[in-house]
């Protein structure tokens, strides 16, 4: 799940031009996850029997929604941290603030929620919360499905933000040569050992990379993409949605076509930037985090809901109201403040090695 946000740059840096389209885009993927592909299993299979359509793909295939996430946090990374010199070697610690800052707070807290109401779990281990302590669940098998089970994408998405910035420090070159050996070694493993059907626990780092870099690659073609007729990018993204890839993976297509050719027309659309989108798309970090703990505590409490279809549609919607309040609630209460405290600490603390600089030895 991106975590990136345009207030993340350097003062200054005159780049910090927010792409609300982009917000919206990650809001609605977020609510597409967290409402339409985990709720399913509040429900028994008779009660999701009669579900239309798009409500089974998202069933099937909602879980591809992460991809479309790394895809949006690559172009955005690229957008906020490739102009204007707003990433170079002297500020890659403050660049690695802004992140911690922007993830660390909320993943922390869900992380000690699950622990304290989840402890009985067999697989919440103490080895399982370390990891997910200094966010290396992904790396960790089972780890990743342990306590709050969607964060496994941070841990992805944390190792995409150090070989971005290492290779956007060492030059044009090197990030060029990085993107190429990370987006080409990806399509390899799926090629090679990709499985049909998923989401399966080898494939996250690839999937990470995969779209991370492949939006940044998008961002640095974005000129001549603009070009792209809206009805081009529309039958791509149908194209990699409808394609069967037999015995092999499917995120190819999606991650190759469709998520590509959204991310492209949702940024031609100008509702998409409306004020409620960009309202979403600055929850969507917390919707991501919080609707998996308050998932399974209704599992818990209540358990298979059966009735018909109108039940699924009602208590889904009951759901995301919920959880859209919790997301709201965390973000101003829990992301905002801490994520101003820690940039406050932190350039108190660069205010006062300069003004009191070491003595040399």
């Amino acid at each position: 799940m991106s975590g990136t946000d345009t207030d993340a740059l350097p003062v200054g840096t005159g780049a910090c031009t927010r792409l609300p389209q982009l917000d919206g885009l990650r809001g609605l993927a977020a609510c597409g996850l967290a409402f339409l592909y985990h709720p399913q299993s509040l429900f028994t299979s008779e009660a999701l029997a009669g579900a239309p359509r798009p409500l089974l793909w998202f069933q099937t295939w909602g879980w591809t929604l992460v991809d479309l996430f790394f895809l949006i946090s690559g172009y955005i990374f690229a957008h906020v941290y490739l102009q204007d010199g707003a990433l170079s070697r002297d500020r890659l610690a403050s660049f690695a603030v802004a992140r911690v800052a922007r993830l660390y707070p909320l993943h922390l807290l869900t992380l000690l929620f699950c622990a304290v109401f989840f402890f009985a779990d067999p697989a919440n281990t103490g080895l399982a919360f370390l990891a997910h302590l200094f966010m290396l669940q992904a790396f960790v098998q089972p780890v990743a499905q342990t306590f709050n089970g969607p964060s496994w994408s941070i841990s992805i998405e944390a190792v995409c933000y150090v070989l971005f910035a290492l290779a956007a420090v060492g030059g044009r070159r090197t990030l060029r040569w990085v993107t190429l050996i990370a987006i080409f070694g990806s399509i390899a493993h799926f090629v090679l050992a990709g499985r049909p059907g998923g989401p399966w626990v080898g494939d996250g780092l690839p999937r990470g990379l995969l779209g991370f870099f492949l939006g940044q690659m998008i961002w640095h073609l974005r000129h001549r993409l603009a070009d792209a007729p809206k009805m081009m990018l529309a039958c791509l993204f149908v194209f990699g949605l409808a394609l069967d890839m037999g015995q092999r993976s499917s995120l190819l297509p999606l991650a190759l076509y469709a998520w590509p050719s959204l991310l492209l027309l949702a940024s031609r659309v100008q509702w998409m930037g409306s004020a409620p989108m960009r309202w979403l798309g600055d929850r969507s970090y917390a919707i991501y985090l919080v609707h998996f703990p308050m998932l399974e505590l209704v599992e818990r409490w209540w358990g298979p809901l059966g009735g018909g279809i109108g039940t699924v549609w009602a208590v889904t919607a009951a759901f995301a109201l919920a959880v859209l309040a919790v997301a709201d609630i965390s973000y101003r209460v829990i992301e905002v403040p801490s994520r101003r405290m820690i940039r406050d600490a932190w350039a108190r603390h660069r205010g006062a090695v300069k003004a009191h600089p070491a003595s040399p030895a």
